[in-house]
């Protein structure tokens, strides 16, 4: 009961992160309706933001995770108003490509710049760990943790409790008739994918410490963003969170009680499961984005 016990809470550590992978991305495609290649490397560029503010600037490590989010909301915005923007009504096709090409190009850009040597972002935290009971954590691991609940329950806020996110949600649901009402929509395109970009890079910056800091570390995290939001159905905020933390605890099980290296198979192998069950996925009946 003890090891089933910790597994759970490495699960949540780890799935809190990809929650915010899942939003970010089910954001982008439940409002633009545009499948974010880049998503991954936005995630990327956040951990490389943080090993830059925290090792080359010398800033504080908690000052650069907040940077980090931000620079990549800065990228994400200057995406979608280069490349997304002119292609507003084109053909899905043509706009898959250019997210790829981007994708690319990103990948490349940081491997021009960093080099293929992995990095790792210093954290001010001990090497002590917690316990609570039966079960132990890292203090940087409880740090993750608490940083992405905080940014869930934020992110839930702004969506339903702001104009902001009445905005997106109307844009969601009927972009017409919501600029007939008054509503920016392409400020409102822009701000949805420059958010999820954030999402995506702050999930990044948090993991940094601990994985080890690449030009292809997007990939992965690229695939598993796009598994969370298959299992939790396309478009759906509140699936994406669950499907998140349900990845988590899957690799945790399958690496505990299986082999370490069925990690990164046991979420995947469970979206053959659902899609072959529920095409849908396990919330698309439920209300999308809020």
């Amino acid at each position: 009961m003890d090891q089933f016990l910790q597994h759970v809470l490495n699960g949540t550590v780890l799935g809190g992160t990809y929650a915010l992978l899942g939003i970010g991305l089910t954001l982008i495609f439940g409002i633009m309706r545009v499948v974010n290649f880049t998503h991954g490397e936005l995630y990327a560029f956040g951990a490389y933001m943080a090993y830059m503010l925290v090792t080359l600037a010398g800033l504080d490590f908690f000052l650069s995770i907040a940077l980090a989010a931000l620079l990549g909301v800065a990228l994400g915005a200057l995406i979608e108003i280069v490349l997304l923007r002119p292609l507003r009504g084109a053909d899905i096709d043509t706009v898959m490509l250019v997210m790829i090409g981007a994708w690319i190009a990103l990948q490349n850009t940081e491997q021009l710049i960093w080099g293929g040597v992995a990095k790792l972002v210093p954290a001010p935290f001990g090497n002590q760990p917690l316990v609570f009971g039966p079960v132990s954590v890292m203090p940087l691991r409880l740090f993750m943790l608490g940083t992405a609940v905080a940014l869930l329950v934020g992110f839930y806020l702004v969506i339903n409790r702001t104009k902001l996110g009445v905005a997106l949600r109307a844009t969601f649901q009927d972009p017409d008739t919501a600029a007939l009402m008054g509503v920016n929509v392409p400020f409102m395109h822009t701000a949805t994918f420059a958010l999820g970009s954030g999402l995506a890079a702050v999930a990044g910056a948090l993991l940094g410490p601990i994985f080890l800091v690449n030009p292809t570390m997007g990939d992965l995290a690229g695939l598993k963003a796009f598994a969370i939001v298959i299992l939790g159905g396309l478009g759906n905020i509140v699936g994406a969170t669950v499907g998140g933390f349900v990845l988590g605890w899957i690799e945790e099980f399958g690496a505990g009680y299986l082999s370490t290296g069925y990690r990164d198979a046991m979420g995947f192998i469970l979206i053959m499961v659902v899609l072959a069950l529920k095409p849908q996925g396990l919330f698309a009946a439920k209300e999308r984005v809020g």
